[in-house]
């Protein structure tokens, strides 16, 4: 029997579904399903735009960040046409459907669907990704900003600047990276008021025994070392200069123990301090370099 020949949609291309594979591949619909009835999301009835593929379209707007709304949602529906039922035809909802159907999943399920998909994925042949028997991860913190309008104006706030306030809101952020991936997992934000130290308490139960955990110099002290030692990773973590760590036991490599304290009295009584090793290096052939 003769068999016709599939063709793609004219003016589609065929990135769009690869781009969709790829999303499915990492979400898979059965997780987006679970998550859905667990925050009682899921679709009561059949919609044009039910709420499986609104997650879908959620996270393909993170691709196509310079394309328009329905121009996304036109790429994802042919790529869903395209996989399922070449013969169908794609209905493509107006501005008022897309913004109906976001409203009705809220952020709730997508955070969920985050926090249950985005893990560390590197393999042992991942470059960069370990350190002998370490998994590589780093702790760090930044901002990001979001559309002007007075709603996340309200929710999330701006910086200041000389001339009065920034050009956008901007949310704060602190997450675990897995080095050699890139994978951003166990993100956090808040306000842009909110401190990056409060955001990582957030985030430090998210460490693992077999982690290498680097961070900078702003993240050291007792409180959060202590939580995050107690997860069971190793910390390797930078700490200010004027960072007093007395020398209590030289290391033939030059290392040394000390202790660090959570407070000033805990430190003149010696008293419930947490041992560490220190080591000092400086970084060749980078000019300008400090010791740390």
């Amino acid at each position: 029997m003769a068999r016709t020949l599939a063709e793609l949609p004219a003016g589609s291309r065929i990135t769009d579904y690869i781009s969709l594979g790829v999303i499915a591949r990492f979400f898979p619909v059965q997780k987006i399903h679970e998550v859905l009835e667990e925050t009682q999301r899921a679709s009561v009835r059949e919609r044009d735009l039910p709420a499986h593929v609104v997650v879908y379209y959620v996270i393909a707007l993170a691709l196509y960040m310079r394309s328009s709304y329905r121009e996304v949602l036109r790429c994802l529906l042919e790529g869903v046409q395209w996989l399922l039922d070449p013969s169908s035809k794609v209905k493509v909802a107006g501005k008022s459907g897309i913004s109906q159907a976001r409203s009705r999943l809220g952020a709730e399920p997508l955070k969920k669907l985050y926090d249950a998909v985005a893990t560390p994925i590197a393999e042992k042949r991942t470059k960069g990704a370990w350190y002998r028997q370490w998994r590589i991860v780093s702790l760090d913190g930044s901002t990001l900003d979001v559309a002007d309008t007075a709603e996340n104006d309200q929710a999330f706030g701006r910086p200041g600047s000389s001339r009065g306030s920034s050009a956008f809101p901007k949310i704060r952020f602190v997450a675990l990276l897995e080095n050699g991936t890139h994978v951003l997992w166990g993100a956090h934000m808040d306000r842009y008021a909110t401190d990056e130290l409060t955001l990582a308490e957030k985030v430090i139960p998210s460490l693992r025994p077999g982690m290498l955990c680097m961070a900078d110099r702003f993240f050291p002290g007792y409180k959060l070392w202590r939580m995050a030692a107690k997860t069971g990773a190793d910390l390797l973590w930078r700490v200010r200069q004027n960072a007093r760590l007395e020398v209590e036991k030289r290391l033939p490599d030059g290392s040394y123990l000390s202790r660090i304290y959570a407070s000033t009295k805990n430190r003149r009584k010696k008293r419930n301090g947490i041992v560490v090793r220190v080591i000092e290096y400086r970084l060749q052939d980078v000019a300008g370099a400090e010791p740390m």
